[in-house]
């Protein structure tokens, strides 16, 4: 991983992040139930949170980094999307729970991810 594939990872997933929050507000809002919208609000937070996070670490960008933004990278993608499929093919009535056990491993890389990241400023 290097400086310019983390700022521009970051870039796109606040990009995509904004989109899909737009979508859920405006879109889903009339096909969702009140709680598929907070967990696919859930999905949107927790992206937009990481999107910035790597977007500041891109810009102090350090090798000691890797680890941390890999398991930021990887969470993302596994924690938010497996959400906003799980949502929206509920709602849709194609129910995809192959992605229910997904979500808490995206979790963990997110916390694993935090954990290198406390580690490298010792």
């Amino acid at each position: 991983m290097n400086q310019q594939f983390v700022l521009f990872f970051a870039s796109i997933l606040g990009m995509l992040g904004i989109i899909f929050g737009a979508f859920g507000a405006h879109i889903l809002k009339k096909k969702l139930t009140s709680e598929q919208l907070i967990s696919f609000e859930t999905g949107v937070k927790y992206q937009m949170y990481h999107a910035l996070l790597l977007l500041l670490l891109g810009f102090r960008y350090t090798k000691e980094l890797n680890g941390s933004l890999w398991c930021f990278c990887i969470g993302i993608i596994l924690f938010s999307f497996s959400i906003y499929g799980l949502v929206l093919s509920n709602a849709y009535g194609k129910k995809m729970r192959f992605l229910g056990p997904i979500t808490p491993i995206g979790g963990l890389f997110l916390v694993v991810g935090w954990f290198l990241l406390a580690l490298s400023f010792l």
